[in-house]
Parts: structure tokens; sequence; C-alpha cells
């Protein structure tokens, strides 16, 4: 983290020193925009719900093969 930090200080003072020597110029080209721009969306719009419906459910039997010994 220290390490981090001494090599963000060091970029920094470069910098500096390139823009006081003139070797880095750094102009603004467009002014600054206050507000930001607005957007409007015509989306889709989703509805949920419940509905009661009654479903046939298949019925399970199961059976014992004839040799089997009772057994679980």
């Amino acid at each position: 983290m220290r390490a981090l930090l001494v090599i963000l200080a060091l970029v920094v003072l470069v910098a500096a020193a390139a823009m006081h020597f003139g070797f880095l110029s750094i102009d603004q080209t467009r002014p600054g925009v206050v507000q930001a721009p607005a957007f409007q969306a015509d989306v889709a719009r989703v509805s949920v719900g419940t509905e009661n419906k009654t479903v046939a459910v298949p019925t399970l039997q199961v059976e014992r093969p004839a040799n089997a010994q009772g057994t679980n």
C-alpha cells in the first residue's frame, strides 16, 4: 500500500514538473456542463398476478417384483 502511494506521489510530482517547465500543457477545449442531459424512455408495462387453475397430475404406483423378500 505504501509503495502504491509513493508511486502515485512520484507521478504527480513528475506531472507538476512537466507542466512547470512547459513539457506538458493541459487546456480545456470545451466548457464544462453543469446539468446532465435528461432522457425519457418509453418501455413496456408488465403486470404480475395469480390465477387459480385445476391441473391433472399423473398418479404413480410402485409394485415390488414377485421374487422380492420383504427387505427395504
